[in-house]
């Protein structure tokens, strides 16, 4: 049997924590072997956690002795996605870095460049591409079952009226902070993965809570080459939710309410591989058809665990990387058009690339 992949996860704030440390220790062929961190009580939870993993102070010591890791996962604040994926780079180490890429499209290019110069792998943590809803989803409109889809409705919403402290609420240069970096990061990369290429951009970016310094309600609507609308709302302060996803087709329609529950299980210790792991109850299934003839459609489970199960695959097989970096750098781009959209009041065609 082969040796387990030694990996080193770069921080150990809600991402790490939360997301990628449980993820990388459940998938078969990985093996979370260092951490690095410098906060006294993250360490003391990653010591908990994950005993048999080094704790680490500076990344730097990573780089030190490359030949001791495999892969290198980026889990810090966004500002250092970047300089922290180029070091990874820089000592041959292949790299997933949490979404955003990158807070500007041109410096998610140019890291892109730079690993392909390398010849080192590189990809992006969008997990929600394997949220349960999401994959039902694409099942029904590649299925035909909604018939030729006009309008994709998708709302990641919130009620948290109290402002936080954090890099997520700062506007310092470099953060992308806000609810569109954020939330959209996800939105919009799941609209271009079930619609394909955008060709204008209209938004609405707002600061509602009282000394808010980055957006916390947005609205985006993208028109997709092909004639389908996607309309996307993400926002802090919501007191009553809208609907999680609607798509509306000429044959039918698809509506759910929720978000996906991997991330309650994964923060309430759950792990992939447990019974029931991503799998909603029936109550909570979306509704297919047309009013007075509709049905519940069982939610496929979400499967988190599949994007490290692929990055294992990747690096020993040479099997494609899960997430394409050139999609989520696209996804940025779109983040910048909306800003742009919404300080401008217009509607923003996409610069073909």
């Amino acid at each position: 049997m082969a040796e387990a992949l030694r990996v080193g996860l770069l921080g150990y704030g809600l991402a790490g924590r939360v997301f990628h440390a449980p993820l990388i220790a459940a998938t078969p062929g990985l093996r979370l072997d260092a951490i690095v961190t410098r906060d006294p009580q993250r360490r003391e939870q990653a010591r908990q956690h994950f005993p048999d993993a080094r704790l680490v102070a500076d990344a730097d010591e990573l780089w030190r002795t490359p030949d001791a890791l495999d892969l290198v996962v980026v889990a810090t604040p966004n500002r250092q996605h970047v300089p922290m994926a180029r070091a990874a780079l820089a000592a041959g180490l292949p790299v997933v870095v949490d979404k955003p890429l990158a807070a500007t499209a041109a410096e998610g290019r140019a890291l892109i460049d730079e690993a392909t110069e390398r010849e080192v792998p590189l990809t992006v943590f969008q997990n929600r591409r394997w949220d349960g809803d999401f994959r039902t989803v694409r099942r029904l409109v590649e299925g035909g079952e909604l018939g030729r889809v006009t309008r994709f409705e998708s709302r990641f919403e919130r009620w948290r009226p109290q402002i936080k402290a954090g890099w997520r609420e700062s506007d310092r240069p470099g953060e992308a902070g806000g609810a569109l970096y954020d939330l959209g990061a996800h939105l919009i990369d799941q609209a271009v993965q079930l619609f394909g290429p955008v060709d204008r951009v209209y938004a609405e970016v707002d600061r509602r809570r009282q000394d808010a310094l980055v957006d916390d309600d947005a609205f985006v609507a993208l028109t997709h080459a092909n004639g389908v609308h996607s309309h996307l709302w993400m926002s802090a302060v919501t007191g009553q939710l809208g609907p999680r996803l609607r798509v509306l087709g000429d044959r039918a329609a698809y509506t759910s309410f929720g978000l996906d529950v991997q991330e309650a299980a994964l923060h309430d210790g759950g792990r992939p591989g447990q019974p029931g792991w991503g799998e909603v109850p029936p109550e909570r299934y979306g509704m297919l058809g047309v009013d007075g003839e509709l049905r519940p459609v069982p939610t496929e489970p979400g499967a988190y665990q599949s994007f490290y199960e692929q990055v294992a695959t990747a690096l020993r097989d040479g099997a494609p990387m899960p997430v394409d970096p050139r999609d989520s750098v696209a996804t940025v781009e779109l983040i910048e058009l909306a800003h742009r959209s919404a300080t401008e009041g217009v509607v923003l065609p996409v610069p073909l690339s």
